[in-house]
């Protein structure tokens, strides 16, 4: 390793019991998109329509992880990475998205649950990954409250048969994301927009996340139960009355709005009204049924945004002003490489009173690599995971509770709308040959977790 590599960085810094893993998603990865009886997802759909995925890639094959899973587990255990996170295909095992299931969808899941076992590696599911079954969709999708039902079907039938060995659950992914580019801005899958299929959306995927907990918590007792959030440091452009207050409706916007109502705080209507509009949908004890005591909530933090005020932006009155436009270093999203920004998430998420244990379940940064002689110097994403680590032990020597991290991601994947373009990897993946070659990144984690 060379000295500019090295880091002064030490896993035992942290503590015996802090968690370490790495995650991923099933649709970024797994490929296999119709094999062995799967039924369509949203993401299927969108990435089949021109012009939604960059330079018209699509996830057909992706990573092939449905049939190279065995080879990519065993280089989990190569990098002495004891947590594996990864989702569920919800069409994978139930084509329609309700009844019947597929079996050969159940079979492929116990298979990676009982590989990861028996690599001394603990499996971590994410039951809500962004892959709603299309059949779902044509119904309204997470706009109709029906919505909940049919997710809750599906929980039933994850906990049924992977239960008995897994005892980790993230509940839903990010919901202020794939919500907001999915059904407001159309960027993402199902490419919906509108305020009104938005906010159906953020009620229904809350009441979601709260109902699948209930059934993990009631069918699995000792389960440890989370979900987790997507969050970002926002800062305001200048110190004016009227960027201080865009800021704020903003990171009410993407900090606050879903884990609020589920921590009993309801939503934060008060600092961003447009959300009054959810009262058209909340029921009578809706409030009461979004609240669930979770093990542990998990945090997914990048970047910071810097916002000011702007009059041209409908129901939050504020802008973004890009990491190109302020000049700064970014990442191949267009991110700015702040690694402030980790700890000050975790101060902001450590003033809720209801929160027992935060782990951070994605942390990682796309830049361009090329494999040379064999090998990948990826200094620049090697050095953003050292930065964000110097962050996080900086937050728990002074006190605050941060008890995890998963790297995102194990291996280069489609990575949404950007196809694969940005690569996140410890490991990178030639995506003609599938060939894997682990990067320098992987070579310091594993370094530093033996």
């Amino acid at each position: 390793m060379n000295k500019i590599e090295s880091s002064f960085l030490n896993k035992n810094q942290f503590g015996n019991d802090f968690l370490w893993g790495v995650s991923t998603a099933a649709f970024q990865i797994e490929g296999a998109h119709d094999a062995d009886g799967k039924g369509s997802s949203i993401w299927d759909v969108f990435t089949s329509q021109k012009g939604k995925i960059k330079n018209g890639h699509h996830a057909i094959t992706a990573c092939d992880f449905y049939n190279c899973y065995q080879d990519d587990i065993n280089l989990i255990k190569e990098l002495n990475i004891p947590n594996f996170r990864f989702s569920i295909s919800w069409p994978r095992i139930m084509p329609t998205g309700v009844h019947p299931i597929n079996q050969a969808g159940i079979d492929y899941y116990n298979k990676i649950i009982d590989s990861l076992l028996a690599s001394g590696i603990e499996p971590w599911i994410t039951l809500y990954h962004w892959d709603l079954p299309h059949e779902l969709e044509i119904k309204g999708g997470w706009t109709n409250r029906e919505s909940v039902s049919w997710f809750k079907e599906y929980v039933e039938v994850c906990v049924q048969f992977f239960g008995d060995r897994v005892k980790n659950w993230m509940v839903i992914n990010e919901p202020s994301v794939f919500t907001g580019a999915g059904y407001f801005l159309g960027i993402h899958a199902p490419g919906k927009k509108g305020i009104t299929n938005y906010l159906k959306a953020i009620h229904h995927v809350t009441l979601a996340t709260s109902t699948g907990a209930k059934i993990i918590r009631e069918r699995v007792p000792d389960a440890h139960i989370g979900t987790t959030f997507s969050c970002t440091h926002i800062e305001p452009a200048t110190e004016s009355v009227k960027d201080v207050e865009a800021s704020k409706r903003v990171d009410t916007l993407l900090n606050r709005t879903f884990i609020e109502p589920i921590l009993g705080l309801g939503y934060p209507q008060k600092d961003l009204p447009v959300l009054k509009k959810l009262n058209n949908y909340i029921l009578e004890d809706d409030l009461n049924n979004l609240v669930f005591d979770f093990d542990f909530i998990g945090l997914q933090c990048y970047t910071r945004e810097v916002v000011k005020h702007s009059i041209l932006t409908p129901y939050i009155g504020a802008e973004l002003i890009s990491a190109e436009k302020r000049n700064v270093i970014s990442t191949e999203m267009g991110w700015e490489v702040y690694p402030p920004a980790m700890y000050h998430i975790l101060k902001k998420f450590n003033e809720y009173d209801g929160i027992k244990k935060i782990i951070i379940t994605e942390n990682g940064a796309a830049f361009p690599d090329t494999v040379q002689n064999g090998k990948v110097h990826d200094i620049k994403r090697t050095h953003f995971i050292q930065d964000n680590l110097e962050q996080i032990l900086k937050a728990k020597q002074e006190g605050l509770n941060v008890e995890g991290y998963f790297v995102w991601s194990l291996t280069d994947n489609f990575e949404w709308a950007e196809g694969y373009n940005a690569r996140f990897g410890l490991i990178h993946v030639d995506f003609e040959t599938q060939k894997r070659t682990i990067k320098n990144s992987g070579l310091w984690f594993k370094d530093f977790l033996s």
